[in-house]
């Protein structure tokens, strides 16, 4: 089944090179109407200018799609509305947002400033709440949308120099779990992808031999399925040099053990039954964990 964006407009935040580009401009060959969103700033977020978006919306026109540029910061709110009204203004609906932009300000926690953790944390994480509530209510009133927030290996497992980057990339599959329950009554499907792939924020950071392979080409098929039509929700995609994955966070079977004076002392001795992976599960919302305490409660008595 091809995957097939005709009518659809979509907003590609970030969109001004690397993934960004290369999400905007696949989707624009597939018949999306695109807003290529990118503040035009350095790699630490500083700075600004429309040229970079301003190419993409020329490289798409030449192929003969239609495109308009933005050169909002995600961090102001107010823009971000902008945005979404010049969107609205032009084509009348906005279907898809590919929440891409990004900065990277890495140091150890133990050298890195307030200032740079918050900062990363306000494009980041607040960048994509400030996309997600400028549209909310339109993709609501139209019943259809479909949210794709870029999420990180750094954030799902880990990443050394990494924790305000770490952290903002999994408070983002916080924000997608909850928005995919509120969104799913009008068909509003909210996912994340991790991508590896060489882009001015990775390319220092990669081997020689992987540049080649890890193009931000091979992480587009999963932005694709993602944003289209028949998109699962609550799903985080891994992509990258052609691999493609799922991320999942679990439930243990878990223990009981009880409320004893001793329960901390029995906890410790029994950690390992604790955490034994054979049998997890995948929550379908937060209150699955009480009900699992319930039920080893009452197995346990």
């Amino acid at each position: 089944m091809a995957l097939d964006f005709n009518g659809r407009v979509a907003i590609v935040t970030g969109a001004g090179g690397g993934l960004g580009r290369a999400h905007a401009l696949a989707l624009a060959a597939r018949g999306a109407r695109v807003v290529v969103n990118d503040l035009g700033g350095a790699l630490d977020g500083t700075g600004g200018s429309a040229t970079a978006a301003d190419r993409v919306v020329e490289e798409i026109r030449a192929a003969g799609g239609e495109a308009i540029a933005n050169g909002a910061s995600v961090t102001d709110f107010a823009a971000v509305q902008g945005m979404v009204q010049q969107a609205m203004d032009t084509w009348g609906r906005i279907d898809v947002l590919v929440s891409n932009a990004g900065i990277l300000r890495d140091k150890t926690f133990a050298k890195m400033d307030l200032a740079d953790f918050r900062q990363v944390l306000d494009v980041h994480l607040m960048g994509g709440v400030h996309c997600c509530k400028a549209l909310w209510p339109i993709m609501n009133a139209q019943k259809y949308g479909r949210i794709v927030l870029t999420t990180s290996s750094s954030g799902l497992y880990g990443n050394f120099g990494q924790t305000n980057y770490g952290a903002a990339k999994l408070a983002l599959v916080g924000l997608m779990q909850t928005l995919a329950l509120e969104g799913a009554k009008n068909d509003i499907r909210v996912n994340c992808l991790a991508p590896t792939a060489v882009t001015r924020m990775t390319e220092s950071l990669l081997p020689q031999d992987m540049l080649k392979a890890f193009g931000p080409e091979a992480v587009v098929p999963a932005m694709l399925v993602l944003a289209s039509e028949q998109a699962p929700t609550r799903t985080t995609l891994c992509a990258g040099a052609g691999g493609f994955e799922a991320a999942n966070i679990t439930l243990t079977h878990g223990v009981y053990i009880g409320t004893a004076a001793d329960a901390p002392e029995q906890l410790l001795a029994r950690l390992g039954e604790v955490r034994e992976r054979r049998g997890e599960m995948v929550p379908g919302s937060g209150a699955e964990q009480g009900t699992n305490e319930l039920r080893l409660l009452r197995e346990g008595r």
